[in-house]
């Protein structure tokens, strides 16, 4: 299978690329600072590109970047894919579950209502934007992530300091809700995605077992051998992240692989004590 990639810099997209290769395909990168490449003869899409929602505080200017990076990009590539002559069969494009907005304790399926939020009007109009890719007859997959489980990038990778030195602490109340996957296992739902052509739409890429924040805490200072003690209050959150500290860090999301597990995918790390030991080494 000869693949289109974006976002190949990314934490996602630079695991992937050894992945598919090893698996035979070939991949063509795709920049979008620079002068698209030919787009035809390409058998499937990967649209993992966007900017990165946890880097600065959220200006007006960053917002515009966030959803032109994600919406514009998305829309003018399926409206490219969509009139060659022979189309891509597939398009994986990358979501994110903060399509579901602040949820409290609702299990969130594929099928729950978007929130309301500036991340859930993002991710909501992003999805949208691959109609030209569906209109064509592209089996289209959308890929909603939770928090991407490793040391090399994300999250996990900007909490290690504080809790190697004992700094970790819950946030806020610790009963927000946190939708999670390894590494590992999200580059195989991109890859099952590619190939299963029983996926299409929205599909949850979270493990079957979210945890609140409390307990992802308290099982990331076990894993570590540190105290966790402590906590950001919310209200400081806000202080130094203004809205971004809702929508990333207090949010709460619960959110079911409701498509994935009925395809019988089996995820390599559903449970968080063990997902953590593998992406530390430990």
């Amino acid at each position: 299978m000869k693949v289109l990639l974006t976002g190949a810099n990314g934490l996602v997209g630079s695991a992937l690329i050894p992945e598919l290769t090893a698996a035979g395909h070939s991949v063509t990168r795709l920049s979008h600072s620079q002068a698209w490449p030919e787009l035809a003869g390409h058998d499937a899409v990967v649209h993992l590109a966007g900017d990165n929602v946890a880097s600065g505080r959220w200006t007006p200017e960053k917002k515009a970047r966030i959803r032109d990076s994600r919406v514009q990009m998305t829309r003018r590539l399926c409206e490219a894919v969509a009139r060659l002559a022979s189309p891509p069969r597939v398009a994986v494009c990358a979501s994110a579950v903060g399509f579901y907005g602040h949820r409290g304790g609702e299990i969130l399926r594929e099928e729950s209502a978007p929130g309301a939020d500036f991340l859930a009007e993002v991710c909501r109009d992003w999805e949208a934007a691959t109609k030209p890719a569906t209109d064509a007859g592209i089996r289209v997959v959308n890929l909603r992530f939770g928090v991407v489980l490793s040391t090399t990038g994300g999250a996990l990778a900007k909490m290690l300091t504080p809790f190697k030195l004992g700094l970790g602490g819950v946030i806020g109340d610790g009963r927000q809700w946190m939708s999670w996957i390894t590494l590992d296992d999200a580059i195989s739902v991109v890859s099952r995605a590619l190939t299963d052509g029983t996926l299409r739409g929205p599909v949850n890429a979270v493990t079957p077992q979210p945890v609140t924040n409390r307990e992802f805490t308290k099982t990331l200072g076990r894993v570590l051998c540190r105290p966790v003690l402590f906590p950001l209050p919310a209200f400081v959150a806000r202080l130094t992240l203004g809205e971004m500290a809702d929508a990333l860090l207090l949010s709460s999301q619960r959110v079911e692989p409701a498509k994935l597990t009925a395809s019988g995918y089996h995820f390599r790390f559903p449970e968080l004590d063990g997902a953590l030991r593998h992406a530390l080494n430990q």
